[in-house]
């Protein structure tokens, strides 16, 4: 019988990548501009991630645990989500999710040149064909004039790989605190440039249950994370590479073009070779 523990825990991450997948709905399915977004956003993903730490009694410890790699951890977060929301306004949905889907690789680079992690071969090959994948779909964005949105995603997912590695070197740094400190200082800096207030209500709540949705969505994987080994956290997390153009077809209409899908396929299979080669490795060595 299958561990409940176990299946718990791929259930919270599953759920996870869903909720990620459709990231380019909210952003795209709204009129309001992008600093807005991150207003309304900011304030409801930092309200729902304090109070759940709040919740669990771990406000105090986590602020005690803010060292210098937590605050280094909190500004690469904070500017990642600055292009991330943006991304989605100037480039195709897909293009956005796909890049995304770049970060082990883009991890694993950054380990190796600040780190001195040398990556196997499996990282190696893997990280060659996304960098294709990503020039394909760089280039039909060329064509198209998207190539901000597309540079917009590849520096979110370089921010957010850069924070990754905090992680990996100072595995004691908090986690929850950070993700909230970060939205919470994109609330003044946006404020700056637009006017929230012109968003209209009914707007404004679909932007508040994109922040709250989300902040649950980290929530549930660290918490997944607990309970599945780390492989499988990714693995299940590449969920949301497919989803995401998926999800933007049928509530968007968005139909990604030839240079994304030949991109993407690239991407995703690399993804996915990886991480299982991966898994049946570590499986051997068990």
């Amino acid at each position: 019988m299958m561990d409940r523990h176990y299946t718990f825990g791929v259930a919270l991450v599953t759920v996870s990548a869903l909720i990620w997948a459709s990231a380019g709905i909210f952003t795209r399915g709204v009129d309001a501009d992008a600093w807005s977004v991150i207003f309304w956003r900011g304030l409801a993903a930092t309200g729902f991630t304090l109070g759940y730490l709040v919740l669990r009694r771990g406000l105090r410890a986590e602020w005690r645990r803010m060292q210098a790699p937590a605050w280094v951890a909190t500004l690469l977060m904070a500017s990642g989500t600055a292009a991330f929301i943006p991304a989605f306004k100037l480039s195709s949905v897909a293009n956005v999710a796909l890049i995304w889907a770049t970060a082990p690789f883009v991890t694993a680079g950054l380990a190796w040149v600040l780190l001195r992690e040398r990556p196997s071969q499996r990282v190696v090959f893997a990280s060659l064909a996304t960098a294709a994948g990503v020039g394909i779909m760089a280039w039909g964005s060329l064509q198209r004039g998207g190539l901000v949105g597309d540079f917009l995603a590849f520096w979110m997912t370089l921010m957010m790989s850069a924070s990754f590695l905090i992680y990996r070197r100072w595995p004691e740094t908090p986690a929850a605190l950070p993700a909230a400190l970060s939205a919470a200082l994109l609330v003044p800096v946006a404020y700056v440039f637009t006017d929230p207030a012109e968003v209209i209500v009914s707007e404004r709540w679909i932007l508040v249950a994109f922040g709250a949705v989300f902040a649950a969505a980290s929530v549930l994987m660290l918490e997944g994370a607990r309970r599945i080994p780390a492989a499988e956290v990714a693995l299940i997390g590449a969920l949301e590479t497919p989803l995401a153009p998926v999800l933007a077809f049928l509530i968007l209409s968005e139909t990604p073009p030839a240079a994304s899908l030949t991109g993407g396929v690239l991407i995703f299979a690399a993804v996915v070779w990886a991480q299982i080669n991966g898994m049946r490795r570590n499986a051997r060595r068990v």
